[in-house]
């Protein structure tokens, strides 16, 4: 598809009630009555404190596709471009038509209700749903296995967020989105499910690449069977996990999601329309791996101290946290020195300038610091 065609789309469909990062069951449930004329929605299960579960399922084709998001409730970009999909899938658009004439699509918009109400990349009983995938001791996880067993996909897709460091490849582009073919064996051995579920990924980076060209990364795929996308492509279903990252000046992540939204239209016609056999996965390959070359905000040529001479780096990450059902942005002083091989969402040239914590004193790795002096000149580093 193209750029413009994707962008149309989603002015068009995109659902305006869902915005920024803290999107829970509350925020979902008014929309439900839209889609059921066209779509079986059902309670499929109950977290640990009793919130419900939600799976909606919608198309008539044999090509069955199980997609679950906030699988880590603090991961929230990929739910609002699935109620963005589901928009456009019943505008009667010749685009989702096709994919809902092939496909039949299964989704979990909010696995993980009670972490998406906490607004913690774990359960209710502080557990990593993503790392429960053979032990199922939560009952999140036992809900997915249940609906993976019943509904029997073809393909899978695992729909996540990361976090602000992630560089596409070694260079000064974030990866504002991500990929993985996840592998299914110690080996790593380039399998025929995962030749599958590498084309698919391939087809989607050629048309993300017209819209934020090298901002697609991929993620390293050293096994992990406790990992849900190991567990399930080892059981020889294609899995895709899908990354919503960062975008420029976008720390809502609402301009991400018109990528995720895209890839997810590109990937979904493309199994609508082509029997997949893995034999066009090799680009794949040219994908460059994500690296953590990332930090919020970076003060450049600064000075610590009085008598100082050397001037250094200072670099802050933010840390998401849940303020009055608002997520909020704390600016974390992390590291100090060379930072050189270092790239930053926001930089500023302190000019051999005196930095200090906004008291006056010195400035502390790990230490909080919404504020800092630049010559006496206070200096906001949080988000507004």
């Amino acid at each position: 598809m193209e750029v413009t065609d994707v962008k149309l789309l989603l002015e068009k469909h995109r659902e305006n009630s869902l915005s920024h990062r803290y999107i829970t069951n509350e925020k979902l449930a008014p929309l439900f009555s839209k889609f059921k004329k066209y779509a079986d929605i059902k309670i499929i299960g109950q977290s640990v404190l009793g919130d419900d579960i939600f799976s909606i399922t919608i198309g008539t084709g044999s090509k069955k596709i199980l997609m679950w998001s906030q699988m880590h409730g603090n991961e929230s970009t990929t739910t609002k471009a699935i109620f963005d999909l589901l928009n456009t899938c019943i505008s009667n658009n010749p685009i989702t038509n096709s994919i809902l004439r092939e496909c039949t699509l299964c989704i979990i918009p909010i696995l993980n209700p009670d972490g998406a109400k906490a607004y913690t990349r774990v359960n209710a009983n502080s557990v990593d749903l993503n790392r429960d995938a053979q032990n199922r001791s939560q009952p999140e996880s036992k809900v997915l296995r249940a609906i993976f067993k019943d509904f029997n996909p073809d393909f899978c897709f695992n729909l996540h967020g990361q976090r602000t460091i992630f560089s596409a490849g070694s260079t000064d582009k974030p990866a504002t989105v991500s990929f993985l073919a996840p592998a299914q064996d110690e080996e790593c051995t380039i399998t025929t499910t995962r030749k599958i579920a590498m084309e698919i990924i391939a087809e989607m980076n050629i048309s993300l690449q017209k819209a934020i060209p090298n901002q697609v990364g991929v993620y390293d795929d050293a096994f992990n069977i406790n990992c849900v996308g190991d567990t399930f492509q080892s059981e020889n279903v294609p899995t895709i996990l899908f990354e919503a990252g960062h975008y420029a000046n976008d720390y809502d992540r609402d301009k991400t999601r018109e990528y995720i939204y895209s890839a997810y239209l590109t990937a979904l016609s493309y199994i609508a329309s082509t029997d997949i056999d893995g034999s066009n996965y090799k680009p794949y390959a040219a994908i460059p791996e994500n690296k953590k070359l990332f930090f919020d905000v970076i003060i450049r040529n600064a000075r610590l101290h009085n008598q100082a001479t050397t001037t250094i780096d200072l670099a802050f990450q933010y840390e998401e946290r849940l303020d009055n059902n608002e997520v909020v942005f704390v600016p974390i002083f992390k590291e100090k020195g060379d930072l050189s091989n270092y790239y930053a969402h926001r930089e500023i040239d302190a000019s051999n300038g005196l930095v200090s914590a906004i008291d006056d004193n010195d400035m502390k790795v790990g230490n909080e610091n919404v504020f800092v002096k630049l010559n006496n000149e206070k200096i906001a580093l949080f988000l507004k």
